[in-house]
């Protein structure tokens, strides 16, 4: 389809990201209630082109496709996004938007899609206001107001603004931490190990998850173990970020490991509960295990809000942990689907 001739393109790629200090359980407008610390993928990514132009009608109007076909339900949640922040997205209007977005990934692949669907949107709109003529300061607070943006639309979204490793919530070791956007680790607080780390996601179920994300987080308002888990994930990141920097794979895979069975006993500890793993899902863990112990090589894993197991390793492993994967594992999978993802560079524009 040819474009309209005042209709201008703003094209961006934004990867999701795996959490490795979780975050579960906010306050206020999309705060956490302790910090997280993710990487970005390189493979799982959202396209997004926002097209723009002046409306016919003199009012901001928005039409939003997903792989070619119109999707009202996630037009509306743009429009509310848009809507309760009015004065922010004052650029947009009198302006006719037509966003096109589709994945690399497939729909329920245990990738959030949220994370990179609206970091990509948030990108699309921090170009767009500034070829509005809406100063956003400096490139690196222009990318914290990106980050800001994304938050609000959905929390883990704002780490996805950054390459590399990303940490979200205040945290004294980190000068300029906050919780209103994220900051990106710099290259000398990662170990070059760590720097190329792979994830190869299983796809144990791709059916949409009995509890939300959003429910779940809400169910930590009272939860009973909410204050320590709380003061834990702080302290795990405060471990994290010296194991990221001095390559210690021993206890990364006990930091890690841990996150993630914490996050699934959290759930199964609230009211009401829910379990969200399979019974493959535990049976790629202690395969995982086993493996690990009898070749002592370090393949760990992560999980996030459902049943679907990311596989954590370094890169000189890669060529062993394949084999073991297509060997033994891909029976576990939904119709034997994997993804070999790994840590990524960012977001990247297109024109």
């Amino acid at each position: 389809m040819a474009l309209h001739p005042q209709e201008q393109v703003i094209y961006w790629r934004v990867p999701s990201n795996i959490a490795l200090v979780k975050y579960w359980g906010k306050h206020g407008v999309q705060l956490p209630q302790n910090p997280s610390l993710s990487f970005t993928l390189r493979q799982s990514y959202t396209d997004m082109q926002l097209l723009y132009r002046p409306s016919e009608s003199g009012s901001r109007t928005i039409d939003f496709y997903f792989e070619g076909k119109p999707n009202e339900k996630f037009k509306a949640k743009i429009v509310q996004f848009l809507e309760s922040l009015s004065e922010d997205f004052a650029f947009t209007e009198g302006l006719q938007l037509t966003i096109k977005s589709l994945n690399s990934f497939p729909h329920s692949a245990g990738i959030a899609s949220s994370a990179s669907s609206m970091g990509a949107l948030a990108m699309c709109l921090a170009t767009l206001a500034q070829k509005q003529g809406v100063f956003l300061g400096s490139p690196e607070q222009a990318l914290q107001k990106a980050s800001n943006w994304a938050r609000l639309a959905s929390g883990s979204a704002c780490r996805s603004i950054y390459g590399g490793y990303t940490v979200w919530g205040a945290t004294p070791e980190l000068p300029g931490s906050s919780d209103l956007f994220a900051i990106p680790l710099e290259t000398q607080q990662v170990h070059p190990s760590f720097a190329t780390f792979c994830d190869t996601i299983l796809i144990i179920s791709g059916e949409e998850k009995a509890v939300s994300s959003r429910a779940g987080h809400a169910l930590m308002n009272g939860h009973p173990f909410a204050a320590v888990r709380y003061e834990q994930a702080r302290h795990n990141l405060r471990r994290l970020l010296d194991v990221l920097k001095s390559g210690d794979i021993e206890e990364f895979i006990q930091i890690v490991e841990s996150e993630a069975l914490t996050l699934h006993g959290l759930m199964m500890n609230s009211n009401p509960s829910f379990i969200l793993m399979k019974p493959a899902t535990l049976a790629v863990i202690e395969e995982l295990r086993a493996f690990r112990r009898d070749t002592r090589i370090p393949l760990t894993f992560t999980l996030d809000a459902g049943p679907n197991v990311h596989l954590l390793y370094p890169l000189a492993y890669q060529v062993e942990i394949h084999a073991f994967i297509a060997d033994r594992l891909a029976g576990y999978c939904q119709e034997n689907r994997y993804i070999h993802d790994g840590v990524g560079t960012g977001p990247q524009l297109f024109n």
